[in-house]
């Protein structure tokens, strides 16, 4: 086991505290693939390649946009100790293997959008139910693009008729081609259904009513074998909000980027009182994804597609304590 220590000017119990928030960030099937080494000066975050999805996620994009997500959800918590998070991404020999490393680059005071957002981090669920028919207002979309946009990167609406109905049939062929693939249909099953004590997944209290096939929009069964029946002649919504997280490049740092500003949009959308889910198939399919980059116009690169609305509460999906995501330390000073 390894032991908690100070670091950044913080004590052992808020170091703790700033990776536990840290660990509430979202991640494909809720695998959680993240790991923490906590040094004097800094606290690296590490993927956990031990919780690669690799049918799912072939090329740990995902990963490293969860990673991303949990990276802001870190600089949250420390800013919310009042200390100025100086954050190197990918620092190579620096720290072998991690994705950024976090320093102590001063003092800073909380402002009013700062304290929301950290309020959110705790209080933001995957919400997989039906969304209520009302809308997400004019105010709210431009509150959710500019949270990408302070994380140089760009959240494109899907608004217009012709682009929503091209984005149905993105999602619905890229599920199919998953539906198809006997590995990814296990790494799903692996990480549902009624796992007791399970640290990670997704449990059915939050796997939201089973799809059919005369929905609109096509999501995954979170709940394989599980019953898990929703009204009948309920159909889940017809109009959510559908917005895609872009970066304005490829590669690892353009990930690490995307995922931070997907982590704002979801913790904006929280302090809205929006719900918010992941249509994540038309990302993850290689083929639609080059499809969905040129409808977007080529420049762009999608990395997530979210569903964003208003909805029921849903149960906080279960989260590994924090002992498990510590890294040993390593003697080089770096």
């Amino acid at each position: 086991m390894v032991e908690m220590i100070a670091a950044l000017g913080l004590a052992p119990d808020e170091v703790e505290a700033v990776l536990r928030s840290a660990s509430l960030a979202p991640s494909v099937h809720n695998s959680q693939p993240w790991r923490f080494r906590v040094r004097p000066d800094r606290i690296e975050l590490h993927p956990d390649l031990d919780r690669r999805l690799p049918a799912t996620d072939p090329d740990d994009r995902e990963l490293r946009l969860s990673c991303g997500a949990a990276l802001f959800n870190l600089r949250m918590a420390l800013q919310g100790f009042g200390v100025r998070p100086l954050v190197t991404l990918l620092p190579g020999h620096v720290a072998p293997g991690a994705l950024a490393t976090v320093r102590r680059g001063g003092v800073i005071t909380q402002d009013d959008e700062m304290r929301a957002l950290l309020k959110a981090v705790p209080a933001r669920r995957t919400n997989r139910r039906p969304f209520f028919e009302s809308g997400v207002d004019a105010r709210q979309r431009h509150a959710l693009v500019r949270a990408a946009e302070l994380e140089r990167s760009w959240l494109h609406i899907v608004g217009v008729r012709e682009e929503v109905a091209r984005m149905k049939d993105f999602v619905r062929r890229a599920h199919r081609i998953q539906q198809e693939d006997a590995a990814v249909v296990a790494e799903l099953k692996t990480f549902t259904g009624h796992r007791p004590d399970a640290a990670d997944g997704v449990p059915p209290a939050s796997a939201g009513f089973r799809p059919e096939a005369q929905d609109e929009w096509m999501f995954r069964d979170f709940d394989p074998g599980q019953g898990h029946e929703r009204p009948s002649g309920k159909d889940y919504e017809s109009n959510p909000l559908v917005a895609v997280v872009c970066s304005f490049y490829d590669g690892q740092l353009g990930e690490i980027q995307a995922g931070q500003a997907m982590q704002r949009v979801l913790l904006t959308a929280t302090t809205l009182g929006l719900s918010a889910s992941f249509m994540s198939q038309p990302v993850e399919v290689r083929t639609v994804r080059e499809e969905l980059r040129r409808a977007l116009g080529g420049m762009l690169v999608p990395q997530t597609v979210l569903r964003i609305g208003f909805s029921t509460p849903v149960p906080a999906t279960p989260r590994r304590p924090v002992a498990e995501l510590l890294m040993e330390p390593m003697s080089s000073t770096g």
